[in-house]
């Protein structure tokens, strides 16, 4: 049988069963100490769960990056196929023009000059004869420079979008990472009794509120800013409406969301699109600095951007935190805060 330990955090052993039934899970990540407490056990938890997060990311970012190529080549097929149509259209006016000619005579302009019994008309007709012939072969040399250059344009681009889409199908291996550290934490979570899992979820109350404490010692929310922008409130009563549902990894909605799915979506709703991933949230939107944040504002967290949230003021963040868990209010310093970004900038 399993022990509860007496008190959650302190280095007291789990039961027995816990560490022997830990071993093969934890046996696969090589010379790794099997966790027998519940504060290591939220370790390799939290662990788990972020190596999980950083493979999604990198999954999403490839997958957005696909999509944006293929609209790309659309696009260009587009504009290739209006080229075509132009210069169709224009070198049949400019046969039909040289065809009239013809059938009026077919003299060059030089020996209607001659001939004609008014030079001076003639030379005038001629120069009109020759601006009309000269813009019309200028419009189709562009237009088939144009056309070529589409035509280029389009085969980089769906050379571009093949390599893109080989390095998505490459990350159906990143897929099996997300779901074996995922299926791994689970395994662990499983080998907890009902008591264990209560004290772990206490002490993750217990380590984010003393986080939460420490940050607002600081006096930091006597800094910040408490009144969000138009399009900031409208992100954040989107995520307050997504309140309950579940995390998936690569949800952005409408019945389940990852991290950077419900922020990136409640950006969309108040009508400002941003990246979809936290890494390129926080490479692309415009930093400020965490003192001068407002409600609405992304905060990032930690060093590799691995997960972001939406400030809704008062020392609080929605997010969706992780597999099994759902979208959730919590305080803003409960997890090492890398920056803010603010959409609306």
């Amino acid at each position: 049988m399993r022990r509860t330990p007496r008190v959650p955090g302190r280095r007291t052993v789990v039961a027995v069963a816990l560490a022997c039934a830990l071993t093969a899970t934890v046996q696969q990540q090589p010379a790794r100490a099997e966790p027998t407490t519940l504060t290591e056990v939220r370790a390799e938890l939290d662990r788990l769960y972020h190596d999980a997060e950083v493979a999604t990311d990198k999954y999403n970012a490839a997958d957005e990056k696909v999509t944006a190529q293929q609209k790309r080549v659309r696009t260009l097929t587009t504009q290739i196929g209006t080229a075509e149509k132009k210069l169709t259209r224009l070198t049949s006016l400019a046969g039909a023009a040289a065809r009239a000619q013809y059938r009026g005579g077919g003299l060059p302009a030089e020996a209607q000059f001659v001939l004609a019994p008014n030079p001076a008309l003639a030379l005038d007709t001629a120069s009109i004869a020759r601006q009309a012939q000269q813009t019309t072969e200028n419009v189709l040399t562009a237009l088939t420079r144009t056309r070529e250059e589409l035509t280029d344009s389009k085969a980089d681009a769906s050379d571009e979008l093949r390599r893109l889409t080989a390095s998505r199908k490459a990350r159906a291996a990143e897929r099996k990472t997300i779901e074996k550290h995922i299926a791994d934490a689970r395994k662990l979570e499983a080998l907890l009794s009902a008591q264990q899992r209560r004290d772990l979820e206490a002490l993750e109350k217990r380590t984010a509120g003393e986080s939460q404490d420490k940050w607002e010692q600081t006096g930091i929310l006597k800094k910040v800013g408490d009144k969000a922008g138009a399009a900031g409130r409208k992100a954040i009563a989107f995520a307050t409406r997504q309140l309950g549902k579940p995390y998936v990894w690569g949800a952005q909605g409408p019945s389940s969301f990852d991290c950077s799915g419900l922020t990136s979506q409640a950006w969309l709703a108040a009508g400002i699109p941003i990246p979809r991933t936290s890494q390129e949230q926080w490479r692309q939107l415009k930093h400020v600095p965490v003192e001068k944040m407002r409600p609405g504002d992304l905060i990032i967290y930690f060093s590799g951007a691995t997960h972001v949230a939406i400030y809704i003021g008062e020392g609080q963040i929605i997010h969706a935190p992780r597999p099994g868990r759902w979208v959730t209010v919590a305080p803003a310093a409960s997890m090492a805060i890398l920056g803010v970004v603010r959409p609306d900038a």
